[in-house]
């Protein structure tokens, strides 16, 4: 997962541009720890960044006095090339140096998510990307006035605009959409506003609700936070699962009004924007920035329900290794295989050394380099984020790493994931200039699953014994549901209450509920008794963050499918595949998302990817259903 730090977006250039986002897979909010107990190697270093709060502070006060200088280009951008150039370097030049202020700040907020200091930095922060924006706003509504023929004679006649070809290209794209300057400057003024939602929710999630406690069947404690549910919803004892299932969804619906209001809140300001900036709807307004093709959405949820049986036959295959005729919401997540393997942080980064062997020498010593440094804070402590992310909006630096690791092959998981995004912004800023450094979620979630699918390959080919086969293939079937199925599921829902208030219908918590329930049910065969979904666990809604990072998630379903293709392209032991995917990777933000793919190969508006991520689901339940029923016999 990216990590978008807050709400609103900000311009990097002055073009609309995410920062990178903390989107929650699996995992959720850190458990009690202490911090003084864990080496201080697992706990990222910033003063790469700064080498203290108050370097930080000055440099913070320096941005603030300059922001009336990002004016004085107003008025002035068709006067000629060097102009242009020298706006955009400027604004350049802000962007990369905000980034840096932003990346300091946020990331320290989130270690520990009630501390008042962290907090008001980023609450400072806030403001002053506020008063930047509304500084630049001037930008695009001129470039649109300048109009296409007299950007390409600037292009052309200055080499320096190479570099800032795209962003002018992709505003005068979005034309029809840009307002006047004092409606744009207006819109900028209300982004803090519109992140008061997601700030609310977050603040609720990881630091204000008191999270019950159960003593499960063995006498033990269990303290189901987020990341506690995480941890017990896999216990293998069934009237364990039952009971924090029902003890942690009881929470969440002690608060569904609340829940309500917030998401409510998000979905209302989007509407509102669409409104604004005269587009059909908001799945338009949301695939237009990063020119997805519509027909990529369409596609995926089309395929998806289409095939909804091979979901069916995962359950059903579920039901059968668990031995249980009643399969519900709480048997989805115990491993398929019991195993007592573990996957200690060191031993983890061994394993994914070993799996990128694939990639070349270039990319598995810049990982071992890089993964040695102090770029991660590995484990779980009190008020810290939920879930795990890659920072690495800071160019100048390095990325950074938030995991809550619990030595679980889950967790290794994440840590592939979360090292594909760090060395795809590695490669990238190696072979980009900050202006093309700014890579798509629908390009970069395809690195980080790539190297998840190479470290389950990887433990696949050296499993001990039958048991251990069956658990990783398992674990495959149960991350296709996860990051396939279930995603699209999520989009299907956020479309939804989208299409529900543009409709002027009233969206509450229960009305969420509902609707949520109405997909879930769909979903998981609840009809055709392959599984029950209870009114319980329909309030899940409210636990998903993806939703206050509109039409997120249906790229981990996209990614899943680019995924599996490069692997299996680099896995044939082709020499030339392994160029095309390090392309890929260096190639950051240097075009369109589906343009960079179709260079590689792939068509990402063709149903052709996400049935063959389909076709795998199959393939290896027919090797699991082959092994069972050899047993049987």
């Amino acid at each position: 997962m990216i990590k978008k730090d807050f709400k609103f977006t900000i311009v990097r250039l002055a073009r609309t541009s995410a920062l990178a986002l903390a989107i929650i897979v699996g995992s959720a909010q850190a458990q009690d720890a202490k911090t003084s107990a864990v080496d201080e190697k697992y706990m990222w270093d910033l003063t790469s960044f700064y080498t203290s709060k108050a370097d930080w502070e000055a440099e913070l006060e320096r941005l603030r006095g300059e922001i009336d200088s990002l004016k004085k280009y107003e008025g002035k951008l068709g006067r000629n090339a060097e102009t242009l150039l020298n706006a955009l370097d400027a604004q350049s030049a802000f962007s990369k140096d905000l980034l840096r202020v932003w990346t300091y700040a946020s990331n320290l907020r989130n270690t520990n998510l009630g501390d008042p200091e962290g907090q008001a930095m980023v609450g400072r922060l806030q403001a002053l990307y506020q008063a930047a924006s509304a500084a630049r706003s001037f930008l695009a509504p001129e470039i649109v006035a300048l109009g296409e023929r007299r950007i390409e004679k600037f292009i052309k006649k200055e080499p320096g605009l190479d570099k800032h070809a795209l962003f002018l290209r992709n505003t005068l794209r979005q034309g029809a959409h840009v307002l006047a300057p004092e409606t744009e400057e207006a819109l900028s003024l209300v982004g803090t506003a519109l992140s008061a939602s997601q700030s609310a929710r977050d603040i609720l999630v990881n630091a204000e609700i008191e999270w019950p406690r159960i003593t499960l069947s063995d006498g033990t404690e269990a303290h189901l936070t987020n990341a506690g549910y995480v941890l017990h919803r896999a216990d293998p004892d069934r009237e364990d699962r039952i009971a924090v299932f029902d003890a942690f969804w009881g929470k969440y619906k002690d608060f569904e009004s609340t829940f309500g209001a917030t998401l409510n809140g998000e979905v209302q300001a989007n509407v509102a924007m669409v409104k604004a900036r005269k587009y059909e709807n908001t799945l338009q307004y949301f695939l237009s920035g990063d020119n997805i093709p519509e027909k990529v959405y369409r596609t995926l949820v089309q395929v998806t329900n289409d095939r909804i049986d091979v979901l069916h036959r995962y359950f059903k295959l579920r039901a059968r290794m668990l031995g249980v005729e009643d399969l519900g919401y709480h048997d989805i997540y115990p491993d398929l295989v019991e195993t007592d393997l573990t996957f200690p942080i060191d031993l983890t980064r061994d394993y994914m050394l070993a799996s990128v062997n694939v990639l070349g020498p270039e990319f598995s010593e810049k990982f071992a380099k890089a993964s040695l440094e102090r770029w991660m804070h590995v484990y779980p402590q009190k008020g810290k984020r939920s879930g795990a992310y890659m920072s690495g909006a800071a160019y100048d630096v390095h990325p950074l790493i938030l995991l809550n690791h619990q030595d679980t092959f889950n967790n290794a998981s994440t840590y592939a994931h979360e090292w594909g995004h760090a060395m795809h912004q590695v490669l990238t800023n190696e072979n980009q200039p900050f202006e093309l450094a700014d890579f798509s979620t629908f390009t970069t979630e395809i690195a980080a699953i790539a190297k998840e699918i190479l470290l389950q390959e990887h433990m696949l080919e050296q499993a001990a014994n039958e048991e251990e086969r069956l658990f990783y293939l398992g674990y495959a079937l149960e991350q296709m549901r996860g990051t396939f199925y279930r995603q699209v599921m999520f989009s299907e829902f956020e479309l939804a209450i989208h299409e529900e208030v543009e409709q002027g219908k009233a969206l509450t918590g229960p009305r969420m509920t509902e609707i949520y329930g109405e997909i879930l049910k769909r979903y998981h065969g609840h009809e055709q008794g392959v599984l029950k979904i209870t009114e319980r666990e329909m309030i899940e809604w409210a636990y998903i963050p993806h939703f206050y990072y509109n039409f997120y998630v249906y790229q981990y379903a996209t990614s899943i499918a680019g995924a599996a293709y490069f692997v299996d392209q680099m896995k044939s032991g082709d020499d030339k595949a392994r160029e095309i995917y390090l392309d890929f990777l260096k190639a950051g933000g240097s075009d369109y998302p589906v343009e960079i793919l179709k260079n590689a190969g792939l068509d990402m508006t063709s149903p052709a990817p996400y049935n063959a991520v389909i076709d795998r689901m199959d393939a290896v339940m027919d090797e699991i259903e082959a092994i069972l029923n050899a047993r049987d016999e």
